[in-house]
């Protein structure tokens, strides 16, 4: 469907003090939580409401609620978890669901090992969050699981992504809603992001 790329001053200012060798494991999560917090503002701009009647101290009045199924939150492990609290933090009754692959060393391709999604995943809007979008393999590969257990509503959220992965996501996935922190250059031939951060995941968890 689109490709949005954020343009607000605090989510590029965010994502420049992640990409510094000096910040550490804390304050590394805490930035990844609140981008993620921010990017969600934007990429939940077109979540549906309906009006309810509520009794304010002065009156009863007319309101608009979120409406429809809840939101599903889907993390591709592990770097992803570090973005679901910021997600939560707007939309508090939404569902979590996980998806486990790792990237094989040699040939850069995706292999799944978890997989669980809420229950009636075909009436909820999924969103997908890794903070890095690389290759575009594992991306491609979670947005595949999803689809084939019946997910049709699917936003992708990343901090930082390659042109290629764009590309290789929204080649095969068109459909799909894409929001990306930073554009940065390239991919090097170890098929990390240039000039990226290091690996997001060992720097949430401390196991660099």
């Amino acid at each position: 469907m689109s490709v949005s790329y954020m343009t607000h001053p605090l989510i590029k200012h965010k994502i420049t003090l992640l990409r510094k060798t000096t910040t550490g494991t804390n304050e590394f999560r805490k930035l990844i939580e609140e981008i993620a917090m921010l990017m969600g503002y934007e990429a939940l701009a077109d979540l549906p409401t309906a009006d309810i009647e509520v009794t304010t101290p002065i009156e009863k009045t007319v309101q608009p609620v979120i409406n429809g199924k809840k939101l599903a939150v889907v993390p591709i492990l592990r770097a992803g978890l570090g973005m679901v609290n910021g997600i939560l933090a707007l939309v508090p009754s939404a569902k979590v669901g996980h998806i486990g692959l790792y990237r094989d060393p040699e040939t850069h391709l995706p292999h799944e090992y978890y997989c669980k999604l809420p229950e009636t995943i075909d009436e909820r809007q999924i969103v997908v969050v890794d903070p890095m979008l690389a290759t575009g393999g594992s991306a491609v590969a979670a947005v595949d699981f999803i689809k084939a257990r019946g997910g049709r509503k699917i936003k992708f959220m990343s901090v930082i992504a390659a042109p290629e992965g764009v590309s290789a996501l929204m080649k095969a996935h068109p459909d799909i809603q894409l929001y990306v922190g930073c554009l940065d250059r390239c991919l090097n031939e170890n098929a990390y992001i240039c000039p990226g951060l290091g690996d997001a995941g060992d720097r949430i968890f401390g196991t660099q």
